[in-house]
């Protein structure tokens, strides 16, 4: 029997461990949230092993528990929760968590491609804050990293998988270079790891939180996994673990390097190898960086692009969207109309969420859009594992989502227009919540039994 067979849904069953562990990575371990870490003080590593302990561990504790509950699934979180709170509860998480993504996507390219030419030196530095060069790197960024991972798993799976060595290597590196500027010149910050309570730390608290998520969206891969369920368990406590410590070590690294005064959310990681480079006399360190930063830019961007494609694709099947999104490419063996629905709609936030602002205004505008409509579907995520019996996990999880969402709400010293800021994070997340309802009204129409979207 072929793999695609075996599957039950023409996807291809491809990735083992290693590459589920370094796809999980590619996708929850970010460099973005390196510099922003560092610039808001050395009281961020305690927020760090905070977000581990209290969100991080009690997501893997569910998602392990999920996956076992409804092995090999394609779509993962549409499946659970359809499962356990009915069909439109189901179309409603996928839709929500489908546009949070969609809504990363543009943020995430937009830094990476801006740090990248910072990165690059001074040649190439003010491209960063050229908004049309920016844009068109962003868009190249996007849909190359998701026609790989259209191209088939077989293929896209590299792209992950050398986006999420380059992260290793940058936080290697990182710590490296700090440990011997460090030795040679002193350290830069004082290292006092109570946080300093302010407006700037509560709406920082919901992108550290948000920096740790993202395990439920290996589980959308079931379908292609080799014994999803083991896998999955192993690769979510591997995971959890390496984001941990690669976060608060990086950042403390960022700090022996810098002040956090002078670190740019933006361009920090860039700042931060000029200054080990002056140190140490190793001029072509800023490019280095520059290529491990937009490496790990492609994986992450192509894993997210990736797995979300299986929601619309698992909903497809399940006649709540077009036959369409349900189907599976005769050749490369993915949803590919579900990966190129998601690159337009990502390229066209890029695009729009430009009008009637500042590049960093809109920058910061779609980062509290991403935490609103990301963190809305651990609701349900954490419920599921309610039903499951992981009442600690969920009760965790479920105060952090909360937290997270309230704090994604407070401006920060960017929005110089805060009704305008508000205003686009109300009208978005209602935007998002009725076009849920309007698509699911107008498909849900009575049907036989939805198709079970797994490989049983």
């Amino acid at each position: 029997m072929s793999q695609a067979a075996e599957s039950g849904t023409g996807l291809k069953r491809e990735m083992g461990l290693r590459d589920v562990t370094l796809f999980a990575i590619a996708c929850i371990v970010g460099t973005r949230w390196i510099p922003a870490a560092a610039h808001a003080g050395p009281g961020s590593v305690m927020l760090w092993l905070a977000a581990a302990l209290l969100f991080a561990l009690p997501l893997a504790v569910a998602v392990g528990a999920l996956a076992a509950k409804y092995p090999g699934c394609a779509g993962g979180l549409y499946v659970w929760t359809r499962g356990d709170f009915g069909r439109w509860h189901g179309f409603l998480c996928f839709w929500v968590y489908w546009m949070g993504i969609a809504f990363w996507l543009p943020t995430a390219a937009l830094f990476y491609m801006g740090a990248g030419f910072y990165a690059l030196g001074p040649r190439y530095a003010h491209l960063a804050d050229n908004r049309a060069a920016l844009l068109a790197a962003a868009l190249v960024a996007i849909w190359v990293a998701l026609t790989t991972n259209m191209l088939g798993v077989g293929i896209g799976k590299w792209t992950e998988n050398v986006g999420a060595a380059a992260t290793w290597v940058l936080g290697i590196l990182l710590v490296a270079l700090a440990v011997l500027v460090g030795a040679k010149r002193g350290v830069a910050t004082r290292i006092d790891v109570i946080p300093k309570w302010d407006w700037g730390t509560v709406s920082f608290w919901s992108s550290i939180a948000y920096a740790m998520s993202g395990l439920e969206m290996v589980a959308m891969m079931g379908a292609e996994i080799h014994n999803p369920v083991r896998t999955l368990r192993r690769a979510g406590w591997i995971v959890s673990g390496f984001a941990t410590v690669f976060y608060s070590a990086t950042t403390v690294a960022m700090l022996v390097l810098l002040r956090p005064e002078k670190i740019s959310e933006l361009n920090g990681l860039a700042q931060a190898g000029e200054s080990a480079g002056m140190a140490l006399g190793v001029l072509w360190l800023p490019p280095i960086l520059a290529v491990l930063v937009m490496a790990s830019a492609l994986g992450q961007i192509g894993g997210l692009g990736s797995s979300v494609s299986r929601l619309p694709f698992a909903a497809g099947v399940d006649h709540l969207l077009p036959e369409a999104f349900g189907k599976v490419h005769p050749r490369w063996g993915t949803p590919y109309v579900s990966i190129l629905t998601f690159g337009g709609v990502a390229s066209f936030l890029l695009v729009v969420f430009q009008l009637g602002d500042s590049l960093r205004a809109a920058y910061q505008e779609l980062i509290s859009l991403m935490v609103i409509t990301g963190f809305l579907p651990y609701l349900y995520i954490f419920g599921s594992a309610w039903k499951c019996g992981k009442r600690l996990s969920a009760l965790s999880g479920w105060a952090i989502t909360m937290l997270a969402i309230l704090c994604s709400v407070v401006p920060t010293a960017e929005i110089t227009n805060v009704w305008l800021f508000e205003g686009k994070l109300a009208m978005g997340t209602l935007a998002v919540v009725a076009s849920a309802w309007l698509v699911y009204r107008r498909s849900a129409a009575p049907r036989s039994a939805p198709v079970r979207i797994d490989s049983r």
